[in-house]
């Protein structure tokens, strides 16, 4: 069981992702940005982070950058729609540890969460 924070702008998505994820996981937090997660990532302290690329006030890659400058251990899955492969490999260079594409498909979900685990 992996304690995971949720970032996306969409609170559908935030919805359909924890449908998925819970109870086999623990949702300790959801943030609207990327800006929100760099500020709770401490308090939250998530084994894994689910974030969103495209989002207002501050995208997930620079996102993921300021976090894993901060904690080079964090393990962060993108979400991005099909055809983003410039933003995601951004993302793999910013540190994530992985990729999910919308829609969303609750067996690759949780196969890329607990291939962290």
């Amino acid at each position: 069981m992996a304690n995971i924070m949720l970032v996306d702008d969409s609170k559908f998505m935030r919805e359909l992702l924890k449908k998925f994820l819970v109870p086999k996981h623990t949702i300790v937090g959801e943030a609207e940005n990327g800006m929100m997660a760099t500020e709770k990532y401490d308090e939250w302290n998530p084994d894994i982070v689910l974030m969103d690329i495209v989002m207002p006030h501050m995208d997930g890659i620079a996102a993921t950058k300021t976090i894993v400058h901060a904690h080079p251990d964090a393990k962060i899955i993108m979400c991005t729609s099909v055809g983003q492969d410039e933003k995601v490999k951004a993302s793999i260079d910013a540190g994530a540890k992985g990729y999910i594409t919308k829609p969303f498909q609750g067996d690759k979900v949780l196969k890329e969460v607990e291939s962290l685990l």
